[in-house]
């Protein structure tokens, strides 16, 4: 058994049955201090008997018990839940930063996002309501009622690593299932510290599971027969082979892949407006948000003022450990995901295009061996290059020039992502024409990162999303239910034979 705290010697365990498990698994991993590069833990890497362990624990907290739980007794957990997340806020944030590098306002942000999915479902039980028809045919009433799935499996990323959990967990067990979070390995603290918590919450032992590991972890976690539906959140690569695993096992699945958000600037927007909006959503948080605007489509007669805008802006961000105060934007996650960053950059040199602002040789005093890249800001970038094909997921902004609305929706569209997109402008009815024509799941007009507030759904389109639904909201409660319709008929006591017929209304 590992510690309260869910750390032993370093390692990050395992979350089972209400308390911190070490598993039998030697293996573990890395875990970074971005600002540092020092390696701050190790985290605890699953096996396959492991993974049985936990989804066994989910199995029975499901069927012995959480399935039947009351409505009340399922919200008093979530009020007290979020109460707890309310008020060591700060200590959770602290977490997010430390392991993810975002700056701590950002990180706070990140929370404050997540607590309000807690909110919602702690008022979803007017979402559970069934429909009652009486006196179908003689004596037969219809009715329907919304039923748990069964134990849930989540799979998160690091960009986000308390948001994502609580878009899932909280709406999966207030409609009375069970939930296996398998959170990335590579910010993996925030995972037991939100289930520690959920447990002083009040919540049962087995209702909520942390499994830690890898890509072999997931595979066990997603083939387990006891696994009704999987929540995933990642690549785009990623999304599509969990969800063809997920739906060929018959589980249900949403599968929320990569991103390529362009925001539209029209000649008649509020320039600084525009500018301030592609610097906070371009360089947010490194970058690393697959809501991230990574794409500035501007239109030909306002592209020169816009780029200098933007590049003003961004050569003044302040770059620094995330803990600091008054920082911009903290480091990557890794070395390996900046270098990776760095060669887009490098490539995008390479393809022609414009170079305006080169972040490549940022780094922090004192802090050298974090993993440092700037702000970097490409211009005339076309639609033949990898760099305005493909996800970054880094502080890389592009900006294609183009004549009229009519071809900034045909660039939008070309792109085989559908997650979200903005537009800045003036007129209204461009405005209603872009909200209504453009292939995109969530559509911003002058709103850079139009993130949905918790009752409504969060989820793209095309290659953003694969499976049934998208996350949270009405869609999210769908998603962890059943529905199930019952035919009874109470009839009075007579003498009567059988009938071999097809039922049929009279």
């Amino acid at each position: 058994m590992a510690s309260e705290s869910g750390v032993t010697a370093g390692i990050i365990e395992h979350w089972i049955d209400g308390a911190s498990w070490s598993g039998g698994s030697e293996r573990t991993g890395a875990v970074f201090d971005p600002a540092t590069g020092a390696v701050a833990a190790e985290v605890r890497l699953a096996e396959s008997d492991d993974v049985a362990i936990a989804v066994e624990s989910s199995r029975r907290a499901f069927g012995d018990g959480w399935r039947y739980s009351s409505l009340a007794a399922r919200t008093k957990v979530l009020f007290a839940y979020r109460e707890i997340l309310h008020e060591r806020r700060e200590e959770l944030a602290t977490v997010i930063t430390a392991q993810h590098g975002k700056v701590l306002s950002d990180a706070l942000g990140e929370v404050g996002r997540g607590i309000e999915v807690v909110e919602f479902a702690c008022g979803l039980g007017s979402m559970l309501k069934g429909t009652h028809s009486e006196q179908v045919s003689t004596d037969v009433d219809v009715w329907t009622v919304r039923q748990p799935v069964g134990p849930a499996l989540g799979i998160t990323p690091f960009n986000f690593p308390v948001m994502v959990p609580l878009w899932m967990i909280p709406v999966a067990i207030a409609c009375g299932n069970t939930f296996v979070l398998k959170p990335s390995d590579r910010d993996p603290g925030a995972s037991v510290l939100m289930a520690r918590w959920f447990t002083e919450a009040g919540l049962p032992p087995g209702v909520l599971n942390v499994v830690q590991g890898d890509a072999d972890t997931v595979n066990a976690l997603i083939e387990h027969s006891e696994i009704r539906s999987v929540s995933f959140v990642g690549s785009t690569p990623i999304a599509r082979h969990v969800a063809v695993t997920a739906m060929g096992a018959g589980k249900r699945v949403q599968a929320l892949g990569g991103a390529k958000n362009h925001m539209v600037v029209l000649a008649d927007a509020d320039l600084d407006a525009a500018a301030d909006g592609a610097v906070s959503a371009g360089y947010g948080s490194a970058g690393e948000r697959c809501m991230a605007i990574s794409v500035v489509v501007a239109i030909d007669e306002i592209a020169d003022d816009l780029v200098a805008a933007i590049a003003e802006r961004a050569r003044g961000l302040v770059i620094a450990d995330g803990r600091t105060p008054g920082v911009d934007m903290g480091p990557l996650v890794t070395a390996t995901h900046r270098d990776r960053v760095v060669g887009y950059v490098d490539l995008g040199v390479e393809e022609g295009a414009q170079l305006v602002v080169d972040g490549r040789g940022a780094t922090v005093v004192g802090a050298e061996d974090g993993f440092w890249l700037g702000p970097c800001l490409f211009d005339h970038v076309t639609p033949d290059m990898r760099i305005w094909a493909e996800e970054i997921f880094g502080p890389v902004l592009c900006v294609v020039r183009v004549p009229t609305l009519e071809r900034a929706l045909e660039l939008v569209h070309d792109s085989p992502f559908g997650n979200g997109v903005a537009l800045f402008t003036r007129d209204g009815a461009a405005a209603r024409r872009f909200q209504i024509e453009v292939d995109a799941g969530m559509v911003g007009i002058n709103v850079p990162i139009p993130v949905p507030v918790a009752y409504h759904s969060f989820g793209g389109w095309g290659a953003s999303l694969f499976g049934d639904t998208k996350v949270h909201g009405a869609e999210g409660v769908r998603f962890h239910t059943r529905e199930k319709v019952v035919t009874a008929r109470w009839p009075e006591v007579v003498e009567r034979g059988p009938d071999l017929g097809f039922p049929r209304n009279q």
